[in-house]
């Protein structure tokens, strides 16, 4: 017991006697590389050169290299350590206390007196009524009568400003609210079915009022673009045993289907081309 104790007295003046660590800022953060100088090139070292060396070489950036394992010299001279980065503003104002003391006025500029423009039509004018044409003669005219728009004229030929009514509201318009209820109850598909319902009775409406005209008569030349020449077929040869055999495959569901089909095969021989007038249509 009386070793623990011991123990524990030391490890508590350990922890009394432990100062406390304080930094500068300079540990933090350490001060900025400056760019190299001759007296910084040791042997063996990247921009280690022969012949003449000076320090405005390891200030050019296109010649200065990067060291093994260290980046890259800026090659730009720093200013000293009272030196303050910044935008320094000169300000007269002394704060709160200067502000509530006196209020500094902003003093309107005096403004220089507007040139009024020259009205050319009045001295073309007077100079034409005066029988002066040429060039120089008009030049004589005008600096001797030098005639001006009043500020009058001038605010009466300037457009002024629309009026507007006072409780005009400026912006844009927002979007209508979502018909929520008219999307779930379909409205928009009952209308859809009523105007086609519309559509259809006006479209019968104007079938009925349309004019029936006369009887059409059909004259030779139509008569002959409507007939379809018959076609003769041969009966196709079988061999005399298989005469009395029937199809083992029937693709027709009935016969009077299957008849139907070959007549109307019969009737397109006419205008179909191949060996058994199976392939394309010769004309439309």
């Amino acid at each position: 017991m009386p070793e623990a104790r011991n123990s524990c007295q030391d490890l508590t003046r350990w922890k009394k006697k432990k100062p406390p660590v304080r930094r500068t800022v300079s540990q933090i953060c350490p001060p900025p590389r400056r760019p190299l100088t001759v007296a910084d090139i040791r042997p063996g070292m990247e921009n280690e050169r022969l012949g003449v060396v000076r320090d405005s070489m390891f200030q050019n950036p296109l010649i200065v290299k990067a060291e093994l394992g260290k980046p890259r010299e800026r090659s730009c001279s720093l200013p000293g350590i009272n030196f303050n980065y910044g935008l320094y503003i000169r300000g007269l104002d002394g704060g709160v206390p200067e502000a509530i003391g006196h209020w500094n006025v902003f003093k309107q500029q005096p403004t220089c007196p507007h040139e009024l423009t020259r009205n050319y039509i009045a001295m073309n004018r007077g100079a034409v009524k005066a029988g002066l044409v040429t060039a120089r003669e008009n030049l004589h005219y005008r600096q001797l009568n030098d005639i001006r728009i009043s500020d009058q004229d001038d605010r009466r030929l300037k457009k002024e400003p629309p009026s507007l009514p006072p409780n005009m509201t400026f912006g844009i318009r927002a979007r209508p609210s979502t018909p929520f209820f008219d999307l779930l109850q379909h409205r928009y598909q009952q209308l859809w079915v009523q105007e086609q319902k519309a559509t259809q009775k006006a479209i019968k409406l104007e079938k009925k009022q349309k004019v029936i005209l006369g009887k059409l008569y059909e004259t030779r030349s139509s008569q002959l673009r409507k007939y379809k020449p018959p076609v003769g077929l041969d009966a196709l040869w079988h061999m005399p045993h298989f005469q009395k055999v029937g199809p083992h495959l029937a693709t027709f569901p009935t016969e009077a289907d299957r008849q139907r089909a070959f007549k109307a095969h019969r009737e397109e021989c006419a205008v179909r081309q191949g060996t058994l007038r199976m392939g394309n249509y010769t004309h439309p």
